[in-house]
C-alpha cells in the first residue's frame, strides 16, 4: 500500500480547493445558500481549531508528553468535515439509506487517511483520533442541521456542479504536490512565539523549555 498516496487524500493541496469548489457550487444555488454557509463555517472552524493546536505547539510547546500530543491531526480532521459531505451531496437524488451509506463510507475513507497517517510516522494515535473526533464533529453537526430542517431538496445540486465537486479532487490528487502547511505554520509560529524556531517532539519528551 502506498501510504503516502493514501495521505494525499488529507492534504491541504487537495481539500482546501475542494472545499472552495463545494462552498461555490452550494452558493450558486439560492436555494443551497444556508447549507453553504453553514458546511463553510463548520469546515472553517475545524481548520482553525487545528491550526491554533499546532501553533499552541511549536510556538510556546503546549502539548502532552504522556499522549505523543503536539496538535490535532490536519489530515485526518479535514478529511473527516470534508469526504463525509461530499459523499453525502453527490447523492442529493439518491434514497436515504444509500446517501447515509455513502457517508459512512466518506468516514471510512477518513479513518483509512488517519491510519495512513501513523503508516508514515507523520502523526502519534492521539493526534490522529483527536483529529478524527474533532473533523466527525463537524460534519455531523452539519448532517444533525440537514435532518432538523428537513431540507433535502436544498441540499440537492446540480449534475454540472456534482461533476465540478468530482473532477476538481481527481485533478488535484493526481499533480502530487504537498501543501507546505506545516512549514509556513512553523514560521508563523516562530514569529509570534518565545521560541527561536519551532518546539518539535522530540523537544517535548526531552522537556527541553
Amino acid at each position: 500500500m502506498n501510504w503516502q498516496f493514501v495521505s494525499f487524500f488529507g492534504d491541504s493541496t487537495v481539500l482546501l480547493p475542494s472545499a472552495v469548489v463545494l462552498f461555490a457550487v452550494l452558493v450558486l444555488r439560492k436555494t443551497s445558500r444556508t447549507l453553504a454557509w453553514q458546511w463553510a463555517m463548520l469546515f472553517g472552524i475545524t481548520g482553525t481549531v487545528v491550526c491554533i493546536s499546532k501553533l499552541a505547539f511549536m510556538g510556546w510547546g503546549i502539548g502532552i508528553r504522556e499522549i505523543d500530543f503536539t496538535g490535532f491531526s490536519g489530515h485526518t480532521a479535514l478529511s473527516t468535515a470534508f469526504w463525509p459531505i461530499l459523499l453525502w451531496l453527490l447523492t442529493s437524488r439518491a434514497s436515504s439509506s444509500l446517501r447515509w451509506g455513502t457517508v459512512l463510507l466518506g468516514f471510512v475513507l477518513a479513518g483509512i487517511v488517519g491510519y495512513s497517517r501513523l503508516m508514515i510516522h507523520a502523526h502519534s494515535v492521539s493526534e490522529v483520533v483527536s483529529g478524527f473526533i474533532l473533523g466527525a464533529c463537524g460534519s455531523l453537526i452539519f448532517l444533525l442541521l440537514q435532518w432538523r430542517a428537513h431540507s433535502s431538496r436544498t441540499a440537492q445540486i446540480s449534475w454540472t456542479g456534482a461533476l465540478s465537486m468530482v473532477i476538481i479532487p481527481l485533478v488535484l490528487l493526481n499533480t502530487g504536490a504537498k501543501a507546505p502547511t506545516q512549514s509556513l505554520l512553523g514560521e508563523l509560529a516562530t514569529m509570534i512565539g518565545p521560541f527561536e524556531k519551532p518546539f518539535t517532539r522530540a523537544d517535548l519528551h526531552e522537556q527541553i523549555y
